[in-house]
């Protein structure tokens, strides 16, 4: 497969990083919508804490997810990183795959249930059981989040571990 040229790499590289740095920053977003959720007696405050977090996941959260996967994917297949060569590749997977799963997925449905408690309840959806096990969900789904997407920065950045060793392959014929 051919490789990118030195200016192609380099577009990008931006590309993949300003994806990133979306996800990053939707994710500080939903951090500081949700410590004011939950420090608000405001039913509107609290609603709109909420209906916002949910249009930033069916919106810039997807967008944003989709954009650095693919740019990554393209970044490793069409340069000389390749998607198995170096440890610090295949050691950002798990990291990776957390933020799929948590960002699209998990950010959409515990957005939706807020909403759907607090439009139906208002204030009253704090008193409600599930609301707070929905409220505990989308906590530990944000500092995930916010954990995965900094691991991958620091790898990404410090590349640790190097390259793999290559099997030697046996000539048969």
């Amino acid at each position: 497969m051919k490789k990118l040229s030195a200016p192609q790499r380099r577009w990008l590289l931006t590309l993949h990083l300003l994806f990133a740095a979306i996800m990053f920053g939707v994710a500080v977003v939903f951090l500081i919508f949700s410590i004011t959720a939950a420090n608000t007696d405001d039913e509107s405050v609290l609603k709109a804490c909420y209906t916002s977090m949910h249009v930033l996941a069916q919106t810039a959260v997807r967008a944003s997810t989709i954009g650095t996967l693919v740019t990554g994917i393209l970044l490793s297949v069409l340069t000389h990183w390749g998607l198995f060569n170096y440890y610090w590749i295949r050691r950002s997977v798990n990291p990776s795959l957390t933020s799929i799963v948590l960002g699209p997925i998990g950010m959409y449905f515990w957005t939706l249930q807020a909403v759907t408690l607090t439009s139906s309840e208002g204030l009253n959806a704090l008193q409600n059981p599930s609301f707070h096990v929905n409220s505990q969900q989308l906590w530990i789904g944000i500092i995930l989040q916010i954990l995965s997407l900094a691991a991958m920065f620091v790898i990404s950045v410090f590349k640790p571990w190097g390259p793999r060793k290559q099997k030697k392959r046996m000539n048969l014929s």
